[in-house]
């Protein structure tokens, strides 16, 4: 029995396996259990941002785990104390107080409330096609049926509008708590957000008192060629919800307060792993990296690459190409799981998203040799097909 049998045999079920044991990551590649070597654009569905087993990130988990792993937020720790300064110095200037959880849906249920909270209010708008976890409260949220409606009654006061449409925006008004908006809807298409459009949205939240939470989840710590999506823009969020590539791949999410929410009444959250001296040091050194060897600049210059070379292929197949830095989708004229599987078999690791779309998420040190290599695969797959 190999490991994919063991696992689909006792396992809840709630995964689909593609039939490949991975084993071990170097950079932006990924070697199965056959020491088949792939190029990975799964990045860990967007948390290897610093790339797969960086020595400066493996050492800096090394000499913590000899330390202290576990400090509940009860005591105070230092690499909590200096990654919270480390963290708010890197974030918008407005952003002065954190909340640290274990993923991006708890960073978006510690959003849910906290805006609650605050403003005294039930009522949660998101937008449609954008996806927040898995959790009640962010499940809620995200709109796709086939998540939510398994799971039936949801959190009540939730509604979706239009995402980029401007007259949706009607519909925020003096009761609603908070606006939920992804810079980029990742697991909706790759659709990137309208500059004017979250400019209206953050007027009509000013004009009735609702907060603006922004979720990036998928596309913080330099995936789209800024440390943060929203630095593209000339706007504030009132909460920022981050995870993913936060600590490098260890599990962790944290989710940023603008300074106008000021401090919240004790006990009213919290988390028993959230903020752990392991994941500070790490997420430390991811900020580190990420920072003194330009990965962000490399997103920046990678992805214009790979955008230029996808425009070269002439495939019948291709209906749109959408994206920001590093993170790209291929729209199809068909559904995506062949041609997944297919580029597999040319060692190339990619996600759906949604039925049509190809996803590419790959470690920001993807350099343009390895581009070549998943354009290469890209142009004999679309062909045979």
């Amino acid at each position: 029995m190999n490991w994919t049998e063991i696992e689909e045999s006792y396992e809840s079920g709630v995964y689909s396996k593609r039939g490949i044991s991975i084993v071990k990551g170097q950079g932006a590649t990924l070697e199965d259990a056959d020491g088949r070597v792939y190029i990975d654009c799964v990045g860990g569905q967007g948390t290897t941002n610093i790339g797969h087993s960086h020595p400066r990130w493996v050492k800096a988990i090394q000499n913590q785990a000899e330390i202290l792993v576990n400090c509940p937020e009860m005591f105070s720790n230092e690499q909590r104390a200096l990654y919270i300064q480390e963290l708010l110095s890197a974030a918008p200037q407005s952003m002065n107080r954190v909340f640290f959880s274990n993923s991006g849906t708890e960073a978006m249920e510690a959003a849910i409330k906290f805006a609650r909270a605050f403003t005294k209010r039930t009522q949660v708008i998101a937008a449609k096609r954008g996806f927040h976890g898995r959790t009640m409260g962010a499940l809620s949220a995200t709109w796709n049926k086939k998540y939510r409606d398994p799971f039936l009654p949801l959190v009540p006061d939730f509604s979706h509008i239009s995402f980029n449409a401007i007259i949706d925006l009607e519909n925020i008004h003096s009761q609603t708590a908070a606006v939920i908006l992804e810079i980029i809807q990742g697991e909706g298409g790759v659709y990137p957000i309208d500059g004017e459009y979250l400019k209206a949205v953050r007027s009509k939240c000013d004009q009735h008192g609702v907060l603006l939470i922004i979720d990036e989840v998928q596309t913080g710590f330099g995936r789209t060629g800024k440390l943060f999506a929203l630095d593209h823009f000339p706007v504030e969020a009132d909460i920022l919800c981050v995870a993913k590539s936060i600590a490098g791949g260890l599990p962790m999410g944290a989710t940023l307060l603008h300074e106008k929410l000021g401090k919240f009444e004790t006990g009213i959250h919290g988390s028993t792993f959230g903020g752990n001296p392991l994941v500070c040091a790490a997420a430390r050194e991811t900020l580190k990296i990420l920072s003194e060897e330009q990965l962000i600049q490399n997103a920046e210059l990678m992805g214009s690459y790979f955008m230029e070379e996808l425009r070269k292929i002439k495939s019948p197949l291709i209906r749109e190409l959408r994206g920001m830095g590093l993170m790209i989708g291929i729209e199809l004229k068909q559904k995506v799981a062949p041609t997944i599987r297919k580029l597999a078999d040319h060692g190339v690791l990619v996600l759906p998203a949604g039925l049509t779309v190809l996803r590419f998420l790959p470690p920001l040190v993807i350099n343009k040799e390895q581009i070549q290599l998943v354009i290469a695969a890209l142009e004999e797959v679309l062909v045979e097909e």
